[in-house]
């Protein structure tokens, strides 16, 4: 006798077993060739030359994260030394010579690091190909540039560093070097281990404090550079500020950096001069551009985090208004909506959504993983051939229904097969124009 069956407790799971029709054959797609960070990599295939590096190499990682550090002062101390020349020829000068030994070790071991072909994707280790590559790229250039101590340099040959204020402006090649720092943060967005949110966050406030201390450190050159010291921003508030304390100078013109980028502006510092009017408006049509990159990007990361928030809501509005508009019973509107919200309670377990973009052996093998000992439990298939049980495991997936919610309605042909590995339901019968539980079974 054809009946339906209704679920009646919790968060049934049941394994069916899917058509030919809904198994997608992928492709498998492959990852780059060089790992991020945190990713663990067996050297023992490569048969690398004496005297090369491999890119991947642990300690060059370590080496280039220690790197990153030295940027970081590099990019706090080359316009900080701009805009104070004291330090540049005075406390910071010993550090700065010790840094750029550092960078020109690097020089000398990038001559040894191997290099991905572009058009084969395997490793050059011959140490004339690299050593060219480097030499004729751009970046051997710079990296000479920016690591040599230009100031030293003039006060060795001049014995003079009252102009080495020129070369101050030479000393911002080091700025060069930032570009690993953003190659850092793009290996970084790539590693699971870490949060994506918060290193974009972290990516962004020091996008944020770089800007503000390069133009407060600006502002400061322009003002001791005027013929009229008292006709700056800071010499109408500070009286002979060229003589007072570089740190209390430097808090005036990040707070004046800060303001100005803020649009918040209090008035009490200003712009006088043309030249200073000249700056500042450069600056604030610089500062829309990051306003706006700095508020669509923590919009997107705030958004993301609570999409499937958002989609459960829409998905939950939808279905009130079709079932509005279509004048649905109660009943039917409440087993949607539970279907609706189960869906994304588990939508972590459902494993299509996981191995949807997975090659076929790989699924295959996870399937057999999940299912097959559920199969091999079940009491029609047993004694049957372990080639059919292989098969049923393939293709089969888990679905879950919540309470009082039906799964084959009476006289509906069915075309799954379901396997109740939790929950419980009853088969439900007409008679006598009555519904009675003609069968009822648990898990």
């Amino acid at each position: 006798m054809t009946s339906w069956t209704e679920t009646t407790s919790p968060l049934p799971l049941l394994f069916r077993r899917r058509s030919s029709g809904e198994i997608r054959n992928l492709a498998s797609v492959s990852s780059s060739i060089l790992p991020a960070f945190g990713t663990v990599v067996d050297e023992g295939h490569l048969q690398l030359k004496k005297f090369v590096i491999a890119p991947y190499d642990r300690r060059y990682r370590w080496w280039q994260a220690f790197l990153v550090l030295l940027v970081i002062y590099s990019a706090w101390a080359s316009p900080f030394e701009l805009a104070f020349k004291k330090v540049a020829t005075g406390s910071l000068m010993p550090v700065d010579l010790v840094v750029d030994a550092f960078f020109a070790v690097d020089i000398v071991l990038t001559f040894f690091v191997a290099y991905l072909d572009k058009s084969t994707y395997l490793l050059v280790l011959d140490h004339k190909k690299i050593a060219l590559r480097y030499v004729i790229s751009i970046y051997f250039a710079m990296d000479v540039v920016s690591t040599l101590p230009i100031q030293l340099i003039y006060r060795m040959f001049t014995g003079n560093s009252h102009y080495a204020q020129v070369f101050g402006f030479l000393n911002l090649l080091r700025l060069w070097r930032l570009r690993r720092v953003s190659e850092l943060f793009k290996r970084l967005e790539k590693d699971t281990r870490f949060s994506y949110f918060w290193i974009r966050y972290i990516k962004l406030i020091c996008v944020t404090l770089f800007a503000v201390h390069s133009a407060g450190c600006f502002y400061f050159w322009m003002a001791t550079h005027h013929k009229t010291l008292s006709n700056t921003w800071i010499g109408t508030q500070v009286n002979d500020f060229e003589h007072k304390s570089i740190w209390l100078c430097y808090t005036y013109s990040i707070y004046w950096a800060t303001v100005t980028l803020t649009t918040v502006g209090y008035g009490d510092l200003h712009a006088v001069n043309s030249g200073e009017k000249i700056f500042s408006i450069f600056y604030m049509l610089f500062n829309i551009g990051l306003f706006a990159y700095l508020v669509g990007n923590m919009t997107n990361l705030v958004v993301h985090s609570a999409v499937r928030t958002l989609f459960m809501r829409d998905a939950i509005n939808e279905i009130f208004r079709y079932a509005r508009k279509n004048r649905l019973p109660e009943g039917l509107k409440e087993q949607m909506l539970a279907h609706m919200q189960l869906k994304f309670k588990t939508a972590e377990l459902q494993q299509e959504e996981v191995l949807e973009d997975l090659p076929k052996a790989i699924r295959s093998s996870i399937s057999q993983h999940l299912f097959r000992r559920t199969v091999e439990k079940t009491y029609l298939f047993k004694g049957v051939s372990e080639h059919l049980t292989v098969q049923l495991a393939s293709e089969m997936k888990a679905e879950y229904f919540p309470p009082k919610f039906d799964i084959i309605l009476q006289n509906e042909i069915p075309t799954d097969f379901y396997i109740l590995v939790f929950g419980a339901l009853d088969v439900l019968q007409y008679k006598n124009g009555t519904e009675q539980v003609s069968l009822n079974t648990s898990l």
